[in-house]
């Protein structure tokens, strides 16, 4: 096994021995062993110890799923101080996953088979002063998914369209280990959270609570201490909040609850981002001497969800003022959870606020996020629907398994639920549909659909339990409390997932069929962008039709449907790096056609999430943000068309172009907005000019324009400024872009310094559609993925990550010189 690490002897009287850092990692009955750090996967360990490949390399992949089927053993060395008492002591494991063994000193102090719990445990009998050895045998989930698969006295499905790695939903573990049709299937296995030993010989805090109550011009909080009592003493504890404090003593031998009252005059509200600020105030507890702190927004948000004369309503209100949610869907920052970083996740999260977006969906198929996410959000104002971890399964109904859902369920509600950011706790993904896609269910719906009600109402009422006034939506989608209809094609009620453009293959145009209350799911893929694609791929394996390529497409299918659709509306693309970047510009363009349909439906529709944000390896995928968070074309173009106060050019079914304005803002807005044809060789032909008062409760038509006066050949370029300063571009194609006579527009990038910022000044010839700048080292541009037009004048701002020394190597693509 090699050397076992330890730490040094802490203090007498240290209240806590942290066991992050250095451990060894060993094959349990084999030969591989590899130094470890926790919080760590054993995936990532292995291979930064040089005894595997990348397992993100090429096709890699394939040869490295043997790990999840074996046993490992991770271990190491610490000391307690002769001296130090040997009691009152709690070991503390976050995030083990999944099915392990802890030992301490030999003696078995914890099973576990849970990964989205907090596990706590006395150690007193097994802890010891100088040298102690604690090790964690953790079983292949694998074998015991299929063992317990092998249990059920009937066969519980799983999606195989999803993971070709079986049985995942036997466990609590995140499902999309098993592979999904974006990720890599590798099952990882570790322990990605705290490690450490508490002292608390008389309470350890377990949970804090916190219960706002608004009235006009003033706030109440409640704040509820629960604490593991483990003695009969009377201890003291004290919360200090908003610049108040309380305190007392608290009997354990009559009860573990405690709770303070605050009253915050004239408070300074916690808005999502866009709306306001993001005022949060410390609050600070403490009980028996041990402390936690929490950032706590002060914030009255509800989800109201009514029968109308349409169906059933769906919208957030936020203080009072109900708010278009814009944003995108969540999956885990990345598919080794030992890679996982604190800084990149803050550079996702912040790229989505700079693309105006204020709220993400945490999809049910990843995980809990950990403390500092929430944090983060609440940051940075992107509320948060969150999803219980249930994904596009069906699950076992049997007390053990039900028991383990609630308990786990009500400790994140507990951890989560004091975050301004919380929006929505969502029962799962995509279950309800899940009843019809297999042949066990099919046969027998009222078998599975009693077992799914059973695990919905545990998850309920596990969430009501520790926060009644939570926020409660049944599952995603659904037309609303129990109703089990087809939420992927009904527009009526509740929440949406409309997938029909991209498994349908339908055209784009399609999105304006529907018209959903609220769309929290809908999406088009793309290829990542080059800098990424040279992560796994050797030159030679730069088609999309190759082995590599291939295996870093998850979706069934999904090569030939990008392909397919791309010849549609554009022509066939000059290379490789042309493909890639023409189908940045299709996905960018598939999600602009929904979002500007659904937001000019506002108040009817009020939200559109799109399906996904981020990227959890380099693949080919649905994402805006690749893997490392560069941006994407959608995302650049996402940046636009979520613009709070934004100009929209939409055809109808009648022959025109109808001209819409939207204002997500707080005051009412007036909007100019001009209307030009373009043709091919530059010449513009004004064709509209309209002028109007946008307010903020719902979108406004202006006026139109008939299809026969746009003259053939030409593009619709149309801009806008607004009172509050807001202004933005862009263009609408009446044909497909293949059926254009474009022209070589000669784009010309110069860069500059300006100081310490990096500009690039641009200039056409000829009308020059979705130019896409490029740099020489990674960051990221102001604007990108844009029309321009002869005459015009442009200047974008690059953000290098690191000083960037010379200015030569940027260039530009644009849609003729890709495909001519």
């Amino acid at each position: 096994m090699g050397a076992v690490p330890k730490i040094e002897a802490l203090p007498v009287g240290s209240q806590a021995i942290d066991l992050a850092g250095a451990w060894a990692l060993a094959e349990v009955g084999g030969g591989l062993a590899a130094p470890f750090r926790v919080p760590g996967d054993v995936h990532s360990a292995l291979h930064e110890a040089g005894r595997i490949t990348d397992p993100y390399f090429g096709r890699n992949e394939y040869d490295l799923r043997w790990i999840a089927d074996r046993d490992w053993l991770l271990s190491r060395e610490f000391e307690v101080p002769v001296g130090a008492l040997l009691s009152g002591w709690v070991l503390e494991l976050d995030r083990l996953d999944t099915v392990a063994e802890v030992r301490l000193n030999g003696e078995t102090v914890l099973s576990a088979d849970n990964a989205f719990r907090r596990h706590r445990v006395d150690v007193d009998n097994a802890l010891r002063h100088g040298r102690n050895h604690i090790e964690i045998a953790i079983r292949s989930a694998t074998a015991e998914a299929n063992r317990r698969q092998a249990t059920q006295p009937w066969r519980v499905p799983y999606s195989t369209a999803n993971s070709p790695i079986p049985n995942g939903n036997m466990l609590r573990k995140t499902q999309c280990h098993f592979g999904w049709d974006w990720n890599i299937a590798l099952a990882p296995l570790g322990l990605y959270g705290a490690a450490r030993l508490l002292h608390a010989p008389d309470a350890l805090i377990d949970h804090v609570l916190v219960r706002q109550f608004h009235d006009a011009g003033r706030v109440r909080v409640e704040v509820e201490l629960t604490v593991d009592r483990r003695s009969g003493a009377t201890v003291p504890w004290s919360v200090s909040f908003a610049g108040q404090a309380r305190a007392g003593a608290l009997d354990l031998s009559r009860g573990g609850k405690a709770v303070a009252e605050f009253a915050v005059e004239t408070p300074e509200l916690w808005w999502p981002a866009g709306l306001g600020a993001q005022m949060l105030h410390d609050l600070v507890v403490s009980v028996a001497g041990m402390e936690e702190r929490r950032r706590v927004g002060l914030r009255d948000l509800r989800l109201v969800s009514e029968p109308d004369e349409t169906g059933r309503s769906f919208k957030f209100v936020v203080n009072g003022r109900d708010v278009f949610c814009r944003g995108a869907n969540w999956i885990p920052s990345d598919a080794l959870p030992g890679r996982e970083d604190r800084e990149a996740t803050r550079g996702l999260l912040q790229s989505a606020v700079d693309a105006n977006m204020n709220m993400i969906r945490v999809w049910g198929g990843g995980q809990y996020e950990p403390d500092w996410f929430y944090d983060l959000c609440d940051e940075l104002g992107l509320m948060v629907w969150q999803d219980f971890m249930l994904s596009c399964n069906l699950y076992p109904a049997d007390e053990a398994f039900l028991a383990e859902i609630a308990a786990e369920v009500g400790e994140n509600v507990a951890r989560l639920q004091h975050h301004a950011c919380l929006a929505l706790w969502c029962g799962d993904n995509e279950l309800i549909g899940a009843l019809t896609w297999f042949e066990e269910s099919r046969k027998n719906r009222d078998r599975y659909l009693v077992m799914y009600d059973r695990l919905n109402r545990t998850v309920e009422q596990a969430l009501k339990s520790v926060d009644p006034a939570a926020n409660w939506w049944p599952s995603s989608p659904s037309p609303g409390p129990m109703s089990f209809g087809d939420a992927w094609h009904d527009d009526s009620s509740g929440d949406m997932h409309f997938w029909s453009v991209w498994h349908e293959g339908r055209n784009f145009e399609h999105y304006r069929d529907v018209r959903p209350r609220f769309c929290s799911e809908f999406g088009f893929q793309s290829y990542p962008s080059m800098d990424v694609v040279r992560r796994f791929a050797r030159p030679e394996d730069m088609n999309i039709a190759s082995p590599v390529m291939e295996a870093h497409q998850k979706n069934a299918g999904g090569n030939a449907r990008i392909a397919e659709t791309m010849f549609r509306t554009f022509r066939f693309p000059s290379s490789f790096e042309d493909f890639v970047y023409l189908s940045q510009v299709q996905q960018g363009l598939a999600i602009r056609t929904a979002v500007e349909w659904w937001r000019s439906l506002k108040p009817h529709c009020m939200g559109t999430l799109y399906w996904q944000l981020n990227d959890t390896w380099p693949v080919a995928s649905w994402s805006g943000l690749d893997h490392g968070g560069g941006w994407k074309g959608l995302h650049y173009m996402a940046r636009r068309f979520f613009a709070p106060v934004a100009a929209f050019v939409i055809p109808d079914k009648t022959g025109s172009f109808v001209v819409h304005a939207v204002n997500d803002g707080r005051e009412t807005v007036d909007m100019e907005i001009a209307v030009d044809a373009v043709a091919m060789d530059g010449a513009t032909t004004p064709l509209a000019r309209f002028a109007g008062k946008i307010g903020t409760d719902a979108a406004v038509a202006l006026g139109t324009i008939e299809f026969a006066k746009v003259p053939a050949g030409s593009v619709l370029a149309f801009r806008w400024t607004a009172s509050d300063g807001s202004t933005g571009s862009d263009h609408l194609s009446p044909v497909p872009y293949k059926m254009l006579d474009l022209a070589d527009p000669q784009v010309a990038v110069t860069p500059r310094r300006d100081g310490d910022r990096i500009l690039l000044d641009l200039a056409t010839r000829k009308p020059a559609f979705f130019v896409a700048l490029e740099a020489p080292a990674a960051g990221r541009f102001a604007d990108n993925f844009f029309a321009l037009l002869p005459g015009e004048t442009r200047t974008v701002e690059f953000f290098p990550r690191q000083p960037l020394a010379d200015l030569a190597g940027f260039a530009c693509r644009d849609l003729f010189n890709s495909t001519r």
